[in-house]
């Protein structure tokens, strides 16, 4: 037991382990109603979709800050996203939330770094702007997105943009000394700014690429959604923790090496656990609940994060 614990990959089979326990469990309790082909797939289209954005905000937990506002980034995203495509097709529907999420990205990390307060309070503050220039771009109206540019709500597109999201974020930690020194900064700050390494440059360059998933999460969103609402006195709020739990299963299971993964299996776990108890009967606030408890159990996990990590 120990050897294997030791394995890289035994995070991955424990989370494997964890996704078809939770599926047999709740199919049990609910055969009629949970689990079938059909509703897996419709489950896995919301995991996927949380996974992006849980990408994103790997690159910045992973060093220690928060971006709190995730939801209003893929609220202004997904509006300017969808009035995009009706001047440009699906050119503008990518195009549009990509450059709107990354802006939005580096806005947050230069005054995060120029400021020299807490992210916290930088990103909830820069979450009332943003949720104001939606009102605006909408006139407090909902917008939906034309049929004919709804091919990434559905398989394979979503599925096909979703993967080239986990595969760039991989690539970017693995490979890049972008990545490299995003663990350097997250494994001791101080250490890493000693080596040489310019930390705030790093937390912007975090920060930004962040945006640019949440730009690719605004386009599975909208697509999948079809319609958008303007969100005002911080009510986007509340589409923050779904991919802030799949980043801390990626924080959780970073040891083995393998955080994207991670953060998939664990987005599908969480989704699995929703849609259980709504099959079960419990009212969907029971959501908040299953949010609450695993939020609580996974930042458990990742309280005790090695300090002063060689990196090579």
């Amino acid at each position: 037991m120990k050897k294997l614990k030791q394995n890289q990959y035994f995070g991955i089979i424990l989370l494997l382990v964890m996704l078809v326990a939770f599926w047999a469990i709740f199919k049990l309790l609910a055969p009629a109603t949970f689990g079938s082909p059909d509703k897996l797939a419709t489950y896995m289209k919301s995991a996927l979709i949380y996974a992006v954005g849980g990408c994103g905000l790997y690159f910045i937990c992973v060093m220690g800050p928060f971006d709190m506002s995730v939801g209003a980034n893929i609220v202004l995203s997904s509006i300017i996203a969808c009035n995009a495509s009706v001047r440009f097709g699906y050119l503008g529907l990518i195009i549009a939330p990509i450059l709107c999420g990354t802006l939005i990205g580096l806005i947050n990390g230069l005054v995060y770094i120029k400021l020299h307060i807490s992210s916290l309070i930088v990103t909830v503050a820069l979450s009332l702007i943003y949720e104001a220039l939606s009102v605006y771009a909408t006139n407090g109206k909902n917008v939906i997105l034309d049929i004919g540019f709804r091919a990434f709500g559905d398989y394979p597109a979503n599925l096909i943009l979703a993967v080239f999201a986990y595969l760039l974020c991989a690539f970017i930690l693995k490979y890049t000394k972008v990545g490299t020194y995003t663990y350097a900064i997250g494994s001791n700050e101080v250490i890493a700014k000693n080596m040489g390494v310019n930390v705030p440059k790093y937390k912007v360059v975090a920060f930004t690429l962040a945006g640019l998933f949440f730009g690719l999460q605004a386009i599975l969103t909208i697509s999948f959604g079809t319609s958008m609402t303007s969100a005002s006195n911080l009510s986007s709020m509340s589409r923050n923790f779904t991919p802030l739990m799949g980043t801390f299963f990626g924080l959780a299971f970073k040891k083995y090496g393998h955080p994207v993964i991670a953060i998939v299996i664990g987005e599908m776990i969480i989704q699995l656990m929703f849609n259980g108890f709504v099959a079960l009967g419990a009212p969907t606030t029971i959501q908040n609940v299953v949010t609450g408890a695993a939020l609580l159990l996974i930042v458990a996990l990742t309280t005790k994060p090695v300090k002063g990590a060689v990196v090579k």
